[in-house]
């Protein structure tokens, strides 16, 4: 029996390809299929949830929102790696920074996630995981970024379930932001490691590449004009990285 349509993707394997680009926002997903595919075709809109498919420089790629959160990505990613024969993920998505070694508008590219999330332990594992991104990706989005000359930097993130907490830390120096700068995390964002744990299990292939829109150590912010322009960056270095693996 068909694994499709499933309650969350009204589509069938043929309507994807086997690289999906994967923003947080509906309308990100819409934005970057209107903008940079050609022949973008609507795929799937249940939940609102647009996932488009079309060509970029004469190969397929598809682009699916996720929603936010990991429950969020969990279920879109789980459902592209194991009913629609998906076999790479990138997500393109912001971050808010955590180190001094970025700055606001910097690229991240995720070598790994860390998180406050119970998600792994639905795994039932004997002890902790380590969410890492696939190397391929990882080597190729950076053969990119280096190509198109753009700020970026390699490392860990912390996916985070919380957006709104109550943890301020007793000294400036003892905040979550501070503490997960100080072991090298080099911003929050909260779907990654979800993202890497189900490729994993899937046995597929899963990268994330950030945009640092805000800044929790300096307070920085970027206006919704910057973000936008800063974002497109990001879109291509995702687009060049899905259509040259």
């Amino acid at each position: 029996m068909a694994n499709y349509p499933t309650p969350h993707i009204n589509a069938t394997p043929a309507d994807f390809a086997k690289t999906v680009l994967m923003p947080g926002d509906p309308l990100r997903a819409k934005f970057i299929a209107e903008n940079f595919l050609t022949d973008a075709k609507l795929v799937n809109n249940v939940r609102g949830i647009h996932g488009y498919s079309g060509t970029y420089k004469g190969t397929p790629v598809s682009v699916m929102a996720s929603g936010m959160g990991m429950p969020s990505i969990g279920i879109y990613s789980y459902e592209l790696f194991n009913f629609f024969d998906v076999e790479n993920i990138i997500r393109v998505g912001s971050a808010g920074g955590m180190s001094e070694k970025v700055k606001v508008r910097d690229i991240i590219i995720a070598q790994g996630a860390c998180t406050d999330s119970n998600y792994a332990h639905t795994f039932n594992l004997p002890g902790t995981f380590a969410p890492i991104a696939d190397f391929n990706l990882l080597k190729t989005a950076v053969e990119k970024a280096d190509e198109l000359n753009l700020n970026y930097c390699v490392g860990n993130v912390l996916s985070s379930d919380v957006f709104y907490g109550d943890m301020k830390g007793v000294s400036e120096d003892m905040t979550p932001a501070a503490l997960w700068g100080k072991m090298g995390v080099l911003g929050v964002e909260m779907e990654a490691a979800a993202l890497y744990m189900n490729a994993a299990r899937s046995g597929k292939n899963a990268l994330a590449i950030l945009t640092v829109s805000d800044h929790l150590l300096t307070g920085e912010s970027l206006s919704a004009e910057e973000r936008q322009n800063t974002f497109t960056d990001m879109m291509k270095l995702s687009l060049e990285t899905a259509v040259s693996l």
